[in-house]
């Protein structure tokens, strides 16, 4: 992970821009599923049990509820196929995939925590 050294300060109008963009973005990808399931589906199409089990501890209700706001934002579509009995595959849209890179970097990011409090750990011990 790159660290920026002598990087000039942002103006007041840049930093209060900045940070409402970051809050617009925590509040559609707030709670402790969406990211999780967006890095899911980009990864490939799943049914619902798919999903639950790539996604440990969430229950069927959350992640119904997760999926249906999901959708009404435009990060995911869901296919519903007319066979019997009636498949629903759920997949990431383009708008999602946008993420890729803010995922790739917060999944370093905590790679690096982990080793971080594993290292912090180590040392109290």
């Amino acid at each position: 992970m790159k660290v920026i050294k002598n990087e000039p300060l942002m103006s007041r109008e840049e930093c209060t821009g900045s940070l409402r963009n970051v809050l617009d973005a925590l509040y559609v990808l707030n709670g402790k599923w969406r990211l999780a399931l967006i890095l899911s589906m980009v990864q490939s199409s799943k049914r619902f049990n798919e999903i639950q089990h790539d996604i440990t501890g969430i229950s069927p209700k959350v992640l119904a509820n997760e999926l249906k706001d999901l959708e009404l934002n435009g990060f995911i579509t869901r296919n519903v196929y007319p066979t019997t009995p009636v498949s629903i595959i759920y997949e990431a849209t383009e708008y999602s995939r946008t993420l890729k890179s803010v995922l790739k970097e917060l999944g370093a990011w905590g790679k690096q925590h982990r080793e971080k409090i594993k290292e912090s750990m180590r040392k109290q011990y």
